[in-house]
C-alpha cells in the first residue's frame, strides 16, 4: 500500500523533511488558505505542488487532495448554487490538469469531526482525542441550548451532562467549545455560541432522506466531470458515526455506503475507508466493509477508537481499540492483488495514519489536533509492520 501524510501546508508544525524521515512520501494536502467554493487555479494548485516538490532528495509528492470542500449551501440544497457546481467542476479539472486525481471530500453539515476533549492524559504523560457524551450532551442542551435536543437523551446520561455544566467553569466551557470547533481544520468559519445556533438553523428540520437528496444533486453534478478528467472522488464517513446538533449524518453505516454508491454507479463515486470514523459506530464490522466495497475504496485512513456504552470513544492505539486493523489491511491487500491481477496501473492503494497520541515531543509542539508527529509516525510503523508481515505469510503485494 502507498505510504502517504496529511500535511496541512507551510503553517503546519509538521515540516516536509519531518515527513520523509517517516517513510512516507505521498502528501495529503488541501489549499486551506483559500475560501470554500472558490477556484482552485492551476497556478495555486502548481505553487503548493512545488513548495512539496522542492527538495528534490526528499522526493515528496502531493498524492491525495483532502479535501476539496463542499460548500455549506450545497449540502443544505440551496438554489443558488450554480456557480459553485461550476467553481468545484472547474477545480477538479485544475487538480487534474496538474497530476492530481485523487480526492477525498465529505458531506456532514456545518461540522467535520467532532471530540469534546483534545489532550486527554494517557499514561507516561502523552495525550489523546477523546468524544465524551455527557460533556456534548452538556453542551448541546444546556451551552447551545438548542430546542429539543433533550429528546431521546438516556435519563441518567442527561443528568450527568447537567452536573457537569453546572460545575464546569467558564474556562472550561469554552474549552468545549474551542474543541468541538478543531474538527474544522482548514476552514475559515469558526462559531462563537449565536454564530453555531445561526447556522444550524439554516438547516431548518432536514431530514436524513433530505440531505441524501442533496448529496444525490451533487454528485449527479460533478461525477461526470470526474469520469471525463480520471479523478476518483472518494467520500469520508461522518466522524462520529451519528447525527450531532440535530443534522442528520448520512455517511455512517454499511447501508449509507450502499445508498452512496447506488446513488451513481461510476467507479468515480468512490470511497476514503476510515476506520476510525466507522469503527465508532457499534453496528459496523469494518473487515466486512472492507469486503464488500473493497472496489470502491480509493484512500484509506487507518485508526482505531475505543467505544464506551454511553457513546463516548477515545483515540486509541492504531492496532488497540475495537476495530480488527489486521483483519482490514488483510483485505486491503487482497483487493490490492485483484487490481494488479486486472492489470491496473493504479492497483496500489494510498493510507495514511490517522490521527495518533501526542506522545514525547508531539506535547507543545503545536500540531494540529489529532495530526502529532511522533504519534502517527508510532501508528505507521505499527500499520507498516502488519502490512509487511500479511504481504509475505499470504503472498500479498505491497
Amino acid at each position: 500500500m502507498e505510504e502517504t501524510w496529511r500535511w496541512f501546508g507551510p503553517d503546519d508544525a509538521v515540516k516536509l523533511n519531518q515527513i520523509r524521515q517517516t517513510g512516507a512520501r505521498g502528501i495529503v494536502n488541501s489549499l486551506h488558505q483559500l475560501p470554500y467554493g472558490v477556484v482552485w487555479t492551476v497556478e495555486e494548485i502548481e505553487k503548493r505542488k512545488a513548495i512539496i516538490a522542492e527538495d528534490k532528495s526528499l522526493g515528496l509528492y502531493w498524492r491525495v487532495v483532502e479535501s476539496l470542500p463542499v460548500h455549506e449551501k450545497i449540502r443544505r440544497g440551496d438554489k443558488d448554487t450554480a456557480q459553485l457546481f461550476d467553481n468545484y467542476r472547474q477545480s477538479m479539472r485544475n487538480l487534474a490538469a496538474c497530476g492530481i486525481t485523487n480526492i477525498c471530500y465529505n458531506f456532514m453539515p456545518v461540522l467535520d469531526w467532532t471530540r469534546t476533549e483534545l489532550h486527554y492524559p494517557i499514561p507516561g504523560g502523552g495525550n489523546a482525542l477523546r468524544f465524551n457524551a455527557h460533556e456534548y450532551v452538556g453542551f448541546d442542551v444546556y451551552i447551545l441550548e438548542r430546542p429539543g435536543a433533550e429528546i431521546g437523551v438516556p435519563p441518567d446520561l442527561l443528568a450527568r451532562a447537567k452536573k457537569w455544566v453546572d460545575n464546569a467553569t467558564q474556562e472550561q466551557k469554552d474549552t468545549l467549545l474551542a474543541s468541538i470547533m478543531a474538527g474544522l481544520p482548514g476552514a475559515f468559519d469558526r462559531y462563537d455560541i449565536p454564530g453555531l445556533r445561526k447556522i444550524l438553523a439554516q438547516y431548518g428540520e432536514m431530514t436524513a432522506d433530505d440531505l441524501k437528496a442533496n448529496l444525490k444533486r451533487f454528485l449527479d453534478e460533478i461525477i461526470p466531470t470526474a469520469e471525463e478528467v480520471g479523478i476518483t472522488m472518494g467520500m469520508h464517513p461522518d466522524d462520529p458515526p451519528r447525527p450531532l446538533f440535530g443534522l442528520p449524518r448520512i455517511v455512517s453505516t454499511e447501508q449509507d455506503i450502499a445508498d452512496l454508491f447506488a446513488m451513481n454507479p461510476s467507479r468515480a463515486n468512490g470511497l476514503t475507508l476510515c476506520t476510525g470514523s466507522l469503527g465508532a459506530n457499534p453496528a459496523n464490522d469494518l473487515p466486512k466493509i472492507v469486503k464488500r466495497f473493497a472496489d470502491r475504496i480509493h484512500f484509506a485512513h487507518l485508526r482505531n477508537v475505543a467505544k464506551e456504552p454511553d457513546g463516548s470513544f477515545m483515540e486509541a492505539e492504531h492496532l488497540g481499540g475495537d476495530t480488527d486493523m489486521v483483519a482490514v489491511i488483510e483485505a486491503l491487500l487482497e483487493e490490492q492483488k485483484r487490481r494488479q491481477d486486472e492489470g491496473r496501473a493504479d492497483w496500489r492503494i494510498p493510507f495514511r495514519p490517522d490521527h495518533g497520541h501526542e506522545l514525547c515531543d508531539d506535547v507543545g509542539r503545536g500540531t494540529f489536533p489529532g495530526y502529532p508527529l511522533i504519534g502517527r509516525l508510532r501508528g505507521l510503523a505499527e500499520l507498516r509492520g502488519v502490512m509487511t508481515a500479511l504481504a509475505k505469510v499470504k503472498n500479498l503485494p505491497l
